[in-house]
């Protein structure tokens, strides 16, 4: 972005007059990651091996945020999708544990954990970047910039103090306060539904976050550990948690099911037991992210206290007295995870913004954000409000089913604040969307292109929105992560990379269906190619002319579509055979039939290989085609 006046004429005074003091760093690095949840790990992995020197500073002892730190170690989505370092990550579990079917131990999720074995995994893997330094236990307490350098002071837990300078500044704090730090305009709450047009979201906007849990981690001792009874324990308060003899009129009747089923919701291994219940048990509803950090403390107590009421409630009332807070997980004084499971916060104004409608019809918005994406998710719209006590009327959102998406890149760039990058739950996106963008392995994919943008930054020496789309994306591609979510071609498939590049183009398109929790989009590649599916084509290429008919569905001969290839290439002055056998063979391809109907793989690996369309036209941060 271009410098304002005001900078040129601080600079100046500082050049000619000396008349401002130099600010001083302790410390001097590429990238700042303030911040060691999900998204800002894998932030600081990722740009460190692009060979950025990068710091992350974290206020616990642990790595991982909300896979561990908050305790919500049963992972939502993307279990088929193992993108990135997500991917790397559930590899690593599963090795720990012996395979992937190891990890199915409760029925929440394909993939369950304990937090500190987590906690381990990314310590490690963070460890094994040369270019990557980590402060535990350190808190930021200022932020500020100064030609085009970022400082800020850091507290440790010694008391000693540091001033970090940095040319790129990540956020990655599980609510924003970077962002809000910074200037940067945010949204909290939920927005109308004449403002988003999203059909399910409220007819008003009001500020309603979504609840937040204080999770336990039990563990089975054999013996009686039952706790003291806590101060106003009532259990009418999780009365309908399960079926029990205290739940009269249950609030969500299609929900209410046997304790056994809800306590193996989230087993974890070696007999322990996550509690994140939604269902009238530890969720509370809490709207601190506008608090101080001392306000947020005291208010979180209660939510503390909350879920040890629902401890005692399932070892007094349900009868699980041998279940206690596990004394192997967290080294805190009252053995509960170190911080909450936020499920919300700010989200800032960005270069774009992602909402229900970009998930449900991305090939027909105004914008084509879909062709920017840099993360993929599968999982549901899903909204937690049932604690809430409040006279408005909230969209019913559990589960709202959608297909998977691509997320957009410009979603974690603000708008009028240089060189911040905004990563983990606080991206541009609707509150609706939040419901499915909030999700672990989605937030650590947000966090793995964030690392990309910024490193990228620094080695091509542009602003981050100056930063190429398909630069952030190729890399992406190179380190195993996907950029539309499709079933049918998994990483392992050779033709993965083309297939996801000629995606990204909007050339071809993938159909996406909504399947119970995975909700799954299918390029089709072994389908045939239609002449009716040829429409993206001429978007993409719209001053080529074809007697094909498109609103024919009939299959497409192999002969007639390189005949459009080579229109193609010819009016974009790229080199193609004129043997259309011998293209169809460097390609890598099967026997050439010229009168057989091409299937749609083939034809994305031709359009891959001989117009390369993904770089031979680059695309702005809309989506749009830079002629």
């Amino acid at each position: 972005m271009k410098k304002t006046l005001g900078k040129l004429l601080f600079c100046f005074c500082f050049l000619i007059f000396s008349a401002c003091s130099e600010k001083k760093s302790s410390v001097d690095v590429d990238v700042l990651v303030v911040g060691g949840g999900a998204s800002g790990v894998a932030a600081g992995i990722q740009s460190a091996r692009l060979g950025v020197n990068t710091l992350i500073i974290e206020e616990t002892p642990w790595l991982g945020g909300m896979l561990t730190s908050a305790g919500v170690s049963a992972v939502d989505g993307n279990y088929r999708l193992p993108a990135g370092i997500w991917g790397e990550f559930q590899s690593k579990l599963a090795d720990y544990y012996g395979g992937l079917d190891s990890l199915k131990t409760g029925w929440v999720s394909n993939v369950l954990f304990e937090p500190s074995v987590g906690n381990r995994i990314l310590c490690q893997m963070a460890e094994a970047e040369k270019n990557l330094s980590l402060y535990f236990n350190t808190k930021w307490e200022k932020v500020e910039k100064e030609d085009d350098v970022w400082y800020v002071t850091v507290s440790k837990s010694d008391g000693s103090k540091e001033i970090v300078s940095s040319r790129v500044l990540i956020d990655a704090t599980e609510l924003g306060d970077i962002a809000k730090e910074c200037g940067v305009a945010y949204d909290l709450g939920m927005e109308s539904k004449a403002l988003t047009k999203e059909d399910v979201a409220p007819d008003s906007a009001n500020n309603i976050i979504q609840d937040l849990t204080y999770v336990a981690i039990l563990k089975d001792y054999g013996v009686d550990v039952t706790i003291p009874k806590p101060e106003n324990y009532h259990p009418e308060e999780f009365a309908c948690a399960c079926e029990n003899s205290y739940c009269q009129t249950p609030k969500e009747p299609d929900r209410v099911w046997s304790k056994d089923m809800m306590i193996t919701y989230g087993k974890l291994p070696n007999n322990k037991y996550m509690i994140n219940w939604p269902i009238e048990g530890n969720d509370y509803y809490l709207n601190l992210v506008d608090m101080s950090r001392e306000e947020r403390d005291k208010a979180l107590q209660d939510a503390k206290d909350y879920t040890m009421r629902f401890v005692y409630f399932i070892q007094k009332e349900l009868g699980y007295n041998t279940l206690g807070l596990a004394d192997d997980e967290y080294p805190t004084a009252d053995k509960l995870p170190f911080i909450p499971y936020h499920r919300e916060s700010r989200r800032i104004h960005g270069l774009v913004r992602f909402d229900l409608n970009h998930i449900m019809n991305p090939y027909s918005q105004e914008d084509p954000l879909y062709r920017t994406s840099i993360a993929v998710g599968d999982y549901p719209v899903d909204h937690h409000h049932t604690r809430y006590r409040g006279p408005e009327v909230l969209p019913n959102l559990y589960f709202h089913p959608i297909p998977s998406y691509g997320l957009p890149l410009g979603v974690m760039i603000p708008k009028d604040i240089d060189d911040l990058i905004v990563a983990e739950k606080s991206i541009s996106v609707s509150n609706i969307a939040n419901g499915t963008t909030r999700l672990q392995p989605v937030v650590l994919q947000i966090g793995q292109a964030a690392g990309v943008l910024a490193a990228l930054s620094i080695k091509q020496g542009k602003d981050i929105d100056e930063v190429a789309v398909r630069d952030v994306q190729d890399v992406i591609l190179n380190a195993k992560g996907y950029l539309l979510p499709y079933l049918d071609v998994p990483v392992s498939d050779d033709r993965f990379t083309a297939y996801q590049r000629v995606g990204a183009t909007g050339i071809l398109k993938g159909v996406g269906k909504n399947v119970e929790w995975s909700n799954q989009t299918w390029l089709r590649a072994d389908t045939v190619l239609l002449s009716s599916e040829l429409s993206g084509l001429y978007e993409f290429y719209p001053s080529v002319k074809s007697n094909l008919d498109m609103q024919v569905a009939k299959g497409v001969t192999t002969q007639n579509f390189m005949k459009l290839v080579s229109e193609i290439a010819q009016e974009e002055g790229k080199k193609m055979d004129t043997d259309f056998g011998k293209v169809w063979k460097d390609c890598g391809l099967n026997t050439w039939n010229p009168n057989s109907e091409i299937i749609r793989g083939d034809a994305a690996v031709i359009i891959d290989k001989v117009l390369d369309p993904f770089h031979a036209k680059q695309i702005n941060i809309k989506g749009e085609v830079i002629q």
